[in-house]
């Protein structure tokens, strides 16, 4: 399996309580709905966009009460308060990824993972009453490092797609150009750009571990899991000098082994 900024969350697992499980499925069902809304399928991009206004409308039912066809995650939102922004900021980087195919620089990618990664992060934390500003700032440092793992993961998959999400400043920086991507180049200015990534992600990971601490219990050991799972992803990008062309990184029952052991020392 590889990295992905939802899946890595504890989607109804044995791990999350039982009264919780559905709240959980809610919010992942919503999340993957609108991804596949941006990214899947033939749709042209007028679509994409009208389809994910129109499930932008659907939260605003929910907020009015107006009738709706989302009445699991309403039930979610009702139960636990969960605030409906964090929803409208999810639909707002998957339009995004409509529009946007480059981004400019370190703190433009960032800003995309605020909306596309740490809403999750923020709305479980909504879930299991532990809200508190320090806890919300690891938890978006651990959704933003696991979203930028992800890219660097996905660097050809992005590509065929005609996306590039490493920052074309740092692209230029390195001497390296779009087209390096295109051409699957790995001279040394890769593999110094991508080991930059992995190591900016890792600590990111390893500010934002603190977290699973705080929350406990079984689902601080899955958050342990998380946190070491993007660990190990960064660690085989640098293992093979960051050519995820080809040789992508994912993680085999070895590696579920050594990411236990790891978490349970943490």
């Amino acid at each position: 399996m590889g990295i992905d900024h939802y899946e890595n969350f504890p989607v109804a697992s044995v791990l999350v309580p039982a009264a919780l499980r559905p709240a959980v499925q809610a919010i992942y069902r919503f999340a993957r709905t609108a991804d596949d809304l941006a990214d899947e399928g033939d749709a042209a991009p007028p679509e994409r966009l009208a389809a994910l206004a129109a499930l932008g409308e659907q939260l605003e039912r929910i907020a009015r009460g107006a009738p709706h066809d989302w009445p699991d995650l309403a039930a979610a939102v009702a139960a636990h308060r969960l605030p409906l922004p964090l929803f409208h900021d999810l639909l707002s980087a998957f339009a995004q990824d409509v529009t946007v195919k480059r981004y400019a620089d370190y703190p433009a990618l960032l800003d995309y993972c605020r909306r596309s990664a740490n809403p999750i992060g923020r709305l479980l934390l909504a879930l299991y009453g532990r809200d508190e500003p320090v806890l919300l700032e690891q938890s978006d440092a651990i959704c933003s490092a696991l979203q930028l793992v992800n890219f660097w993961q996905d660097v050809a998959i992005d590509w065929a797609k005609g996306r590039v999400y490493l920052p074309q400043d740092e692209l230029a920086a390195h001497g390296l150009r779009d087209d390096d991507i295109g051409a699957q180049r790995r001279g040394p200015g890769w593999a110094r750009l991508m080991r930059a990534q992995t190591e900016r992600a890792r600590a990111m990971l390893e500010s934002g571990a603190p977290l699973a601490g705080s929350l406990g219990g079984r689902i601080g050991f899955e958050l342990r899991l998380v946190v070491q799972g993007g660990l190990r992803i960064a660690e085989r990008i640098d293992a093979v000098d960051g050519d995820v062309f080809r040789r992508r990184p994912t993680l085999g029952k070895a590696d579920w082994i050594v990411m236990t052991a790891r978490a349970l020392r943490m």
